[in-house]
């Protein structure tokens, strides 16, 4: 089950990061922030939802006590949003998604998690073809600084690097949280554990969204998030990725993690298509070693 779940949220948040940069435009100041409130607000009708049809005891202290994971991922997101306005997608993306390794890494070297020489070498496979996709997608900088500043383009191309390092690490302390026996949650079972921190992270967006829209109205900026498609779009394929991130990471976590972080494969190929940002062959051979990371991945669950 974990391993479709860890399928199904890299598809469905590969296909989130095409409206994310559609949506990031970069004449717009606050298009980041308004990506946030999007994915908030959605995220709360969502938790809604759950608290009103799901029987789970839920306990609102959760969400003081899933903080720490909330606002690694609630804060990486925003990194991500703001790059996206200047960046490439398909030069952010996989730099973002080295994070799955990263998380890999620490599960392995703090929570011994063990791992097998299969697995070992999926996660290797997996690493090597998103740094080479980076790599290759790599361009001159000088347009940029000359078309946003010398300043806003080093600081949108460190985005990406704080995305990975800040989501590497809530992916880390998700290892913990959704273990039964180390989880400092209230009131979990084995059967509502990934409700009870899923539902205790949206309610976090969702408050996160109110407290950015205050700050919005007090800037008198205006939101006109009806007119906002593109976003509303992405803030729904984020919301069913969680859905299912989190149960993949409730199994196991050391290889998921890494899976999950394929979706800059996803994205870059729909970039292609829509974006009509180019694949050069170097790209596509890039694209195939994720791609067979995965698949031994998939063997080691066999």
């Amino acid at each position: 089950m974990w391993f479709i779940c860890a399928i199904l949220t890299t598809l469905i948040w590969g296909l989130a990061e095409l409206f994310y940069k559609k949506g990031a435009k970069p004449d717009e100041k606050y298009s980041h922030l308004k990506i946030c409130v999007c994915v908030g607000i959605v995220m709360t009708i969502h938790a809604v939802y759950v608290l009103l049809t799901e029987d789970f005891n839920y306990n609102p202290m959760n969400i003081i006590q899933y903080l720490p994971v909330s606002l690694l991922y609630i804060i990486s997101m925003a990194c991500s949003y703001f790059g996206m306005r200047f960046l490439e997608e398909s030069i952010s993306d996989p730099i973002e998604n080295t994070s799955g390794a990263i998380a890999a890494l620490l599960c392995f070297l703090i929570l011994k998690q063990t791992i097998g020489k299969l697995a070992l070498v999926g996660i290797i496979l997996i690493v090597i073809g998103v740094v080479l996709l980076s790599v290759f997608e790599a361009k001159d900088e000088n347009g940029r600084k000359k078309k946003f500043g010398k300043k806003l383009a080093i600081i949108a191309f460190i985005m990406p690097f704080l995305y990975a390092t800040l989501d590497a690490t809530g992916s880390f302390l998700d290892a913990y949280y959704l273990e039964l026996e180390t989880s400092p949650l209230i009131g979990i079972t084995e059967e509502n554990i990934e409700l009870v921190a899923n539902t205790s992270y949206e309610l976090t967006f969702g408050i996160v969204a109110l407290i950015i829209s205050i700050f919005m109205l007090f800037k008198k900026e205006k939101m006109n998030l009806v007119h906002q498609k593109d976003k509303w779009i992405a803030a729904i394929c984020e919301t069913a990725g969680q859905f299912t991130y989190v149960y993949a990471m409730s199994g196991v976590a050391i290889i998921a993690a890494p899976m999950i972080s394929c979706v800059c494969v996803v994205s870059v190929i729909l970039s292609r298509i829509f974006l009509k940002e180019k694949l050069t062959k170097k790209q596509y051979a890039a694209i195939a070693t994720v791609i067979a990371g995965i698949l031994v991945l998939s063997f080691t669950d066999i």
